[in-house]
């Protein structure tokens, strides 16, 4: 097993990713294990759990997809992974996000560890400020729902270059959605409300 799949599960990572997702609150996935249960659920569970990790036969449970209304009269649509999955994607988030963070712009600002909207704001004046007249201001309709995870991985791998870790993150790409009770696999897209929402 790669070192960095170690740091993730090493016992003080992970009880800081179970310490932000208890913090984050939030509804239980498809296998109904709520916040409030999820203690005793790793109790019972991670030993297995984990070996299964390190011999990378560990299956993420299918996200359940809810749809968030939007001003416009849509439905935005939210992946609810399982909380035991939120965790071991927030422990994996924890390890990768310093190595991914030097390879993006500084002039990137959404879903960015210390950075917010006002920064971003801020940036545009002091451009403005330097003469700069155009502002373009643009929104990929359904971009997660799009994004080719080929390409994804291939950018992970630049940066990360760990298979073991790799391998897990494209099992959470992979795992599928439950709407309505009914199974639809995810060959495109990374579902919103996973890896994203926890940086």
């Amino acid at each position: 097993m790669s070192k960095m799949l170690e740091r993730i599960l090493d016992r003080q990572n992970m009880n800081e990713a179970y310490k932000k997702v208890r913090a984050n609150k939030g509804a239980s996935g498809v296998d109904e294990v709520t916040l409030d249960e999820l203690h005793a659920y790793i109790q019972d569970n991670w030993a297995t759990i984990c070996q299964q990790i390190r011999e990378r036969h560990y299956k993420p449970q299918p996200v359940k997809r809810v749809g968030i209304p939007k001003s416009d009269g849509g439905k935005r649509k939210l992946g609810i992974p399982t909380t035991i999955d939120r965790v071991i994607q927030q422990a994996i988030v924890q390890v990768i996000t310093p190595i991914c963070e030097s390879h993006f712009s500084e002039f990137s600002y959404g879903f960015r560890p210390n950075r917010n909207c006002e920064m971003a704001v801020n940036q545009l004046l002091k451009t403005i400020n330097e003469g700069y007249q155009w502002i373009v201001d643009i929104d990929l309709e359904k971009f997660f729902d799009n994004v080719p995870q080929d390409r994804l991985m291939s950018l992970v791998h630049r940066m990360i270059q760990d298979g073991d870790t790799e391998s897990l993150i494209r099992k959470y790409l992979k795992a599928g959605v439950m709407v309505a009770d009914e199974y639809h696999p995810t060959d495109r897209g990374a579902p919103q409300g996973e890896f994203i929402a926890h940086s």
